[in-house]
């Protein structure tokens, strides 16, 4: 593949969510636009309770569940299957730290 096809395949030249960049409110919403590889590389950096439960999205989301089972142990929470995804990213969103960055102006 040359140089100029492969610069049309970079993530954001079609639409995609930005590269991966650090934060968990990065992570939320690769998730929320189904991007779960770049959320990926976020999560698996972060060691928190709430990361664990991200990772636990993303496999879920990947279609790994045994390993987000695994992960959603490591969060200390009940994993809801594959049909609760928008409410885990939904609630996922309402558990971070600031409202104002995951989205929420009112809380």
């Amino acid at each position: 593949m040359d140089t100029e096809s492969r610069s049309q395949d970079r993530p954001g030249d079609r639409g995609d969510p930005p590269p991966a960049g650090g934060s968990l409110a990065e992570a939320i919403e690769h998730l929320a636009a189904g991007a779960w590889q770049p959320a990926h590389e976020i999560v698996q950096r972060d060691k928190s309770a709430l990361g664990a439960w991200l990772h636990g999205i993303v496999h879920t989301i990947e279609g790994d569940l045994d390993n987000a089972r695994y992960w959603y142990r490591k969060a200390e929470r009940v994993f809801p299957g594959p049909d609760a995804v928008g409410e885990e990213i939904a609630a996922a969103r309402r558990a971070m730290p600031n409202p104002i960055q995951n989205g929420d102006p009112h809380t």
